[in-house]
This record gives structure tokens, C-alpha cells and sequence, in this order.
């Protein structure tokens, strides 16, 4: 094993009432890897105590850091983390809804294939609307961008630093994970899907809804028709 820490970045936004259990299930379950974490909480936009939970983790536990910004946005966070991770691989994923099981999985799956990207494949929605709404977003972005994944969002997605275009991700909202995918398939990057089965979240509401749905579709129109050279 060459890597000696391992960097999962976990973006926040209003989880005071399961941030501090999360983690210290996290905790609990990376125990079972024998390569030194780190976890890089990205409070962003917070309107409730969360960032003050972020940093007492960070002094409770020595492998929790803290980088906190008052601008809101998934893909702004996430970029956020990148930059301040110092390991390899690196990780980021939805805390809210990623079991400790399935992180450590995917992060041992990344330390056994040091020159994959690993990716989650959700093979559970918690609701119909969901999974209809899922589909199409995955369908629409085979279609425009030759993707052959079934799963865009899904997190964890796990990578070596060495894939220095995924380090540098660009977009600041949830087009974030379809840039990510984008690049690996620029870069020909292998890419292993890892199912995995459980829906449920560990609290708080999810900020997917009709409008944020229609602004991801539109939003990868709009990337294809740039990247064609076909202005709107």
C-alpha cells in the first residue's frame, strides 16, 4: 500500500441534527483501514449550528479539519475540500446519505485499485418520483456525452491525485459530479461502479426538488451545446 492518508471531503449544509453522529460512526468504521484519514468538513452556507458542531469535531477528533465558507453550493464545497485535502486517494460524498460501511468499502476498494476512479452505483431511490427523476438525468447525460454510467451523482466517488483534472474541478453547483464523470471519460480514466443498496439518510431534508431537478437538466443541455460549439 503506497498511501499513507487517506482524504475524504464531506460537504455540509444545515445537519446539526446528525452531523456529530455521522462522524463518530465514521470513525468508528474507518478504523478498519490501516492507512491514516483524514475528514475535511466544509460547513457552506450554514443556518443553523452546524458550523459550530464542525469545529468542535475538529477538536475533538485529530483527524477532523474544518474549511468553512458562507457561500452555499454542493459543487462549491466540494471544490472547497479539494483544495485543502492533503492526501491520496481522495474522496467526496454525500454525508447525509453515505452509510460508514459503504465509505469504507469504496475506500478500500481505491487503496486495492491505486489507478481507478471508484463510484458508487446507487441501486435504490426512496421514492418513484425519484427514481423516474434519476433516470432521465442519467439518461440524458449517456446521450449527450457518451457516458456508459447509470449512476452520475452517486457518491462516494474515490480517485488517486494523480488524476490531476479531477483535482481541479471547475463548477460551483450540483453539475459538479457530471463535470467529474465528463473528465474521467475525457481522460480515459478506468471507472469501477461499486452497487450499493441503502436509501436511507441520517437526517435532514434534501435540497433536490423540481426546481433544482429542471436546473440539472437544463444545465446539462447547455454543457453539451457549448462543448459542440452550438450557442444558445
Amino acid at each position: 500500500m503506497a498511501s499513507s492518508l487517506l482524504s475524504v471531503i464531506l460537504p455540509v449544509y444545515n445537519q446539526a441534527d446528525h452531523l456529530r453522529d455521522v462522524i463518530v460512526k465514521y470513525e468508528e468504521s474507518l478504523r478498519n483501514i490501516p492507512i491514516a484519514h483524514e475528514l475535511i468538513l466544509v460547513p457552506n452556507g450554514c443556518t443553523d449550528a452546524s458550523a459550530d458542531i464542525c469545529k468542535k469535531l475538529s477538536q475533538e477528533f485529530p483527524s477532523v479539519r474544518v474549511r468553512a465558507s458562507d457561500r452555499r453550493g454542493w459543487g462549491h464545497a466540494v471544490r472547497l475540500g479539494l483544495a485543502e485535502s492533503r492526501g491520496d486517494p481522495i474522496c467526496y460524498t454525500n454525508l447525509s446519505r453515505t452509510q460508514p460501511e459503504d465509505l469504507t468499502l469504496l475506500l478500500l476498494y481505491a487503496v486495492a485499485n491505486p489507478g481507478a476512479v471508484i463510484k458508487t452505483n446507487r441501486k435504490i431511490r426512496e421514492s418513484a418520483l425519484r427514481r423516474i427523476g434519476s433516470l432521465l438525468y442519467n439518461l440524458e447525460c449517456r446521450m449527450f456525452f457518451d457516458l456508459s454510467y447509470w449512476d452520475i451523482n452517486g457518491t462516494p466517488k474515490v480517485f488517486p491525485r494523480k488524476f490531476n483534472k479531477l483535482v481541479s474541478l471547475s463548477c460551483e453547483d450540483d453539475l459538479i459530479d457530471l463535470e467529474f464523470i465528463i473528465r474521467c471519460r475525457r481522460e480515459n480514466h478506468p471507472v469501477l461502479e461499486v452497487p450499493t443498496f441503502s436509501n436511507r439518510r441520517f437526517g435532514g431534508k434534501s435540497t433536490t426538488n423540481l426546481r433544482s431537478a429542471f436546473r440539472m437538466y437544463w444545465g446539462a443541455f447547455k454543457i453539451w451545446r457549448e462543448q459542440n460549439g452550438r450557442p444558445l
